[in-house]
């Protein structure tokens, strides 16, 4: 029961993988803010179209709560060295996938 209890000693993290990390991150988190705001955005350019069909006030909505909730999510910074790492490593793979998608949504 004492072992379940001790705190596993913390490992710290170089700057290069925290900064790393963060920046991969922040990036991906970025991209899909873009991808949201270009998809949730009504059908014609001026925003006050949206109330002349419900679907795009839904869109318009969901949009809004999506990219709010990834806006917070930005923010909230990872509390342990293992969710750096972890940014860090998929980096090569999820912004280059990211980026495509923004690309083709455009």
């Amino acid at each position: 029961m004492k072992a379940a209890k001790a705190k596993v000693p913390d490992v710290d993290i170089s700057r290069a993988d925290w900064f790393g990390g963060l920046a991969v991150r922040t990036a991906f988190i970025a991209i899909l803010i873009i991808i949201t705001a270009r998809i949730a955005s009504p059908q014609l350019e001026h925003i006050w179209s949206i109330w002349e069909t419900p679907s795009d006030a839904v869109r318009v909505a969901l949009g809004v709560a999506v990219c709010s909730w990834l806006l917070v999510h930005l923010f909230i910074l990872p509390r342990d060295t293992a969710g750096y790492r972890t940014w860090l490593y998929l980096g090569p793979i999820l912004l280059p996938l990211a980026i495509l998608c923004a690309v083709v949504a455009w």
